[in-house]
C-alpha cells in the first residue's frame, strides 16, 4: 500500500511585479509568517532527508486575507491579498465544487471501487501467465526456471522499482496524467508479449509493462486520500489493500481455464490485454484530477491569464525545486529509511508475505497437477479458498477500523496523539492465520490424502494476508508521517525484490525438501515473524525516540495551534 501525498513545488518561476521577482517572494512567503512557523516546525529534527514529504491528513495552512484589500472584479472566487505574502493565495474555498473531498459520496465510491479494479486488474496481471507456463516454455526453447524469470519474476521487479519515479512525478504534473500514460505504456506492451518469438522479447516487454503498472499501485492510496476525509477512508482503504492479494488469486484461475480451453499460450496475454483496456477506458472517462495542488495550480493559471494579475499564485508554487532534486530525495529517501529498526523489520515481514503470496501459484500446481495429476483449470479453483479470505479480511475491516477510532479517541480526548502502536492490534491477532493455514497445507498435502485440505487451508492464509498488509501500512505511516510515503516505498522495493525471487527457487525447494517440509520451512518463518508487531507494541515508542526521521509526539495538534498564531 503502497500510498501519501508529499509538499508540491512549482516548475515555473514568475515576477509578482516588474521590481520584484519569485525568489523574493518565497523570502517574503516564509519570513516571519505562518508558513515559516510551521515548516520549522515540521523540519526541526528531520535529519538529511531534505524535503518534508506532506502527511495524508496534514492541517491547511491559515492564510490571513486582508480585509482592506478587494478581489478582482473577474475572480469568481473573489480571493482577497493575502497580509503574509502579499499574493493572492488561490485554495479551495467553502462550498468549493472542484475540491475532490466535496463530491458526494455515491461519486467517491464509484471513484473507489474503479481505483480499486484498476489496482486488481494489474496485480491480475502478475499471475494469470502461471496457469500456463509449459506451453510458452516449449514454444520459446526455454528452461523452466527461464520462463518464470520471464514471466513473473521481471514483472513483479517493475512493482519495485517504479513507485520512486511515479510519487514524485504525480506530485508535479498531477494523478490523472500519470495514470493515464503509464496504463497505455503497459497496454501497449502486452502486446509484443503475446507476439513474442524469442525470450529477449518477454524478458525486456515484462519488466517494462511491470514499472508502468506499478503507477496504479503506488497512486491509489494517495488518490483514495485525495477524496475521502480521514474518519472516512477506512473502508475505503479496505477495498484498495484486498485488491494486490485478490489479483494475484484469480491469475491462476483465469490463466488455469485459458490454459485447458485455448489454442495458444498468447491468449493469456490478448485476454489480460482485453480486460485491461476496458477498464482503462472507463477511467480515462469517468475519473477526473484528484490531486489537489494540482487542481489549484491550474486554477491560479487561469486566474492569471483571465485577470492579467500575476499575483496570483498557490502555497505549492512558492516552493520551487527542481525535478534532480525530488528524483534525488524520492529515489535516496527509501535507502535511508531503510536503516530504521522499525522500516527494517516491518518490510521484511511484508516480503515474507508477499512471497507466500507467490510462492502458492507453484505450490499448487506441484500438490494438485504432480501429485494429483489434475489439469491447469482444475487446479486453478483451489485457489478460490485464498480470494475468500482476502474477501472476509475486508469485510472484517470496518470493525478494526472502529475499533481503532474508539482506543485513539480516549488519547485524543487528553489532547494526545494517539500511538501509532494502536495499528498493531490487529497484526497481533491476525499474523497466527498465516502460519496455521501454512501448517495445515504442507501436512495434508500427501497425493493420497484428500484435496480438501491444502484447498480450506488457504482460507486462513488468504484472511492473514490482508489482516496484516494493511495496519503495517498504517503503522509506517503513523510512525513516519513526514516521511511516510518514502518508508511506503521502501516496503514496496524490498517486498517486490522479494516477491520476484520467490518463484524462481519454489519449484525447486518443492522438489528437494517435499511437499509437506518445503510449506513448514515457510510456515516457521511465518511463525518467527509473529514476534515483531508484540515486539513494537511493547517497545516501539521508545525505538522511535531514538529515530531521526521517526514522527515525535512533540509535533502534535497543540503546536500546530500555536504555530499559526
Amino acid at each position: 500500500m503502497s500510498d501519501s501525498d508529499s509538499i508540491s513545488s512549482g516548475k515555473e518561476q514568475r515576477s509578482y511585479t516588474g521590481d520584484n521577482n519569485r525568489s523574493t517572494l518565497q523570502r517574503i512567503a516564509t519570513s516571519q509568517s505562518a508558513i515559516h512557523k510551521i515548516v520549522s516546525a515540521l523540519e526541526e529534527g528531520a535529519g538529511a532527508l531534505g524535503e518534508l514529504e506532506q502527511p495524508y491528513d496534514v492541517k491547511r495552512v491559515r492564510t490571513h486575507p486582508d480585509i482592506n484589500s478587494v478581489p478582482h472584479p473577474e475572480d469568481p472566487w473573489s480571493y482577497l491579498v493575502d497580509s503574509d505574502t502579499g499574493l493572492r493565495i488561490v485554495e479551495f474555498v467553502e462550498n468549493d465544487d472542484k475540491n475532490p473531498k466535496n463530491i458526494s459520496n455515491s461519486t467517491k465510491w464509484i471513484y473507489t471501487f474503479l481505483l480499486g479494479s484498476i489496482c486488481f486488474v494489474v496485480a491480475l496481471g502478475s499471475a494469470i501467465v502461471t496457469g500456463d507456463l509449459e506451453r510458452p516454455r516449449e514454444y520459446l526453447g526455454v528452461s523452466e526456471e527461464v520462463i518464470i524469470l520471464a514471466s513473473v519474476t521481471m514483472f513483479v521487479l517493475g512493482f519495485g522499482l517504479g513507485p520512486c519515479i511515479f510519487a514524485p512525478l504525480s506530485e508535479e504534473i498531477g494523478r490523472k496524467a500519470v495514470y493515464a500514460s503509464t496504463l497505455l505504456i503497459a497496454l501497449v506492451f502486452i502486446v509484443p508479449c503475446a507476439l513474442a518469438k524469442n525470450i529477449e522479447t518477454l524478458l525486456i516487454c515484462r519488466l517494462i509493462d511491470g514499472i508502468a503498472f506499478s503507477a496504479p499501485m503506488t497512486l491509489i492510496g494517495g488518490s483514495l486520500a485525495d477524496i475521502w476525509h480521514a474518519d472516512q477512508r477506512g473502508q475505503a482503504m479496505a477495498v484498495f489493500s484486498a485488491a494486490p492479494f485478490l489479483g494475484p488469486v484469480m491469475g491462476p484461475i483465469f490463466g488455469g481455464l485459458l490454459a485447458d480451453n485455448s489454442s495458444t499460450w498468447r491468449w493469456t496475454y490478448w485476454t489480460f490485454l482485453i480486460i485491461a483496456s476496458f477498464f482503462y477506458i472507463v477511467f480515462i472517462l469517468v475519473i477526473p484530477e484528484t490531486h489537489a495542488n494540482t487542481i489549484l495550480k491550474k486554477r491560479s493559471k487561469y486566474l492569471r491569464k483571465l485577470t492579467g494579475d500575476e499575483s496570483y499564485s498557490t502555497l505549492s508554487e512558492l516552493k520551487v525545486r527542481s525535478l534532480a532534486q525530488i528524483a534525488e530525495e524520492s529515489c535516496l529517501r527509501p535507502f535511508i529509511l531503510l536503516k530504521e529498526l522499525i522500516v527494517t523489520l516491518i518490510t521484511l515481514y511484508m516480503s515474507v508475505i508477499y512471497g507466500l503470496l507467490y510462492m502458492f501459484f507453484f505450490a499448487f500446481p506441484i500438490v494438485y497437477m504432480e501429485g494429483k495429476g489434475w489439469s491447469a483449470s482444475k487446479t486453478g479453483i483451489m485457489f478460490i479458498p485464498i480470494g475468500v479470505g482476502v474477501i472476509f479480511s475486508t469485510v472484517v475491516a470496518p470493525f478494526i477500523n472502529k475499533d481503532y477510532n474508539r482506543r485513539a479517541q480516549v488519547y485524543i480526548e487528553r489532547g494526545e496523539l494517539p500511538p501509532a502502536e494502536l495499528r498493531l492490534i490487529p497484526m497481533m491477532i491476525g499474523c497466527w492465520f498465516i502460519p496455521s493455514g501454512l501448517f495445515a497445507f504442507a501436512w495434508s498435502s500427501y497425493p493420497s490424502v484428500s484435496w480438501a485440505g491444502p484447498c480450506f487451508s488457504g482460507f486462513a492464509v488468504g484472511f492473514g494476508f490482508c489482516t496484516l498488509y494493511n495496519p503495517a501500512n498504517n503503522y509506517l505511516v503513523d510512525s513516519y508521517q513526514h516521511y511516510a510515503a518514502s518508508a511506503l516505498a521502501a516496503k514496496t522495493l524490498v517486498r517486490s525484490i522479494w516477491g520476484a525471487c520467490v518463484p524462481l527457487f519454489t519449484i525447486q525447494m518443492y522438489h528437494k525438501l517435499g511437499y509437506e517440509w518445503a510449506t513448514t520451512l515457510m510456515a516457521f518463518i511465518a511463525l518467527a515473524c509473529c514476534g515483531i508487531p508484540f515486539l513494537f507494541f511493547v517497545y516501539g515508542a521508545r525505538i522511535r525516540t531514538f529515530s531521526k526521521y521517526a514522527y515525535s509526539p512533540e509535533m502534535d495538534m497543540k503546536r500546530d495551534v500555536e504555530n499559526q498564531k
